[in-house]
């Protein structure tokens, strides 16, 4: 089956057709179709410091991070629920977490600071 065949055949899918696919690929590969969402434009914080933003409003599900804690570049920081959907919040630079400013069950609005980098 060619690429073209397949978008053809999931063009014509419903939305309930279309989430069974994913879970069925998502349980078949052990992969989530949830993408990590980088933070474009990070905040900065005091001292020179940089804070990471929920990029829409939405529920924190879990922080996977802590103070003091060293962190990469596009490293998951925030686990939040936004539409029905698990978004992985991602650090927008090298650095080392500062604070924890939320906290798992929190509801948040966009460009809520949500953990504060050094």
């Amino acid at each position: 089956m060619t690429n073209e065949e397949i978008l053809n055949a999931i063009s014509e899918m419903s939305v309930l057709e279309l989430s069974e696919l994913v879970k069925a690929i998502e349980d078949k590969f052990g992969v989530s179709a949830a993408a990590p969402v980088a933070v474009a434009a990070a905040a900065p914080a005091a001292a020179g410091g940089q804070t990471v933003e929920a990029p829409m409003p939405g529920k924190i599900l879990n922080i996977k991070v802590s103070a003091g804690q060293a962190v990469k570049f596009g490293e998951t920081v925030i686990v939040m629920e936004a539409m029905k959907m698990e978004t992985e919040i991602v650090a927008p630079a090298d650095g080392t977490v500062s604070k924890i400013l939320v906290k798992a069950g929190d509801s948040v609005d966009t460009g809520a600071a949500l953990v504060a980098l050094n």
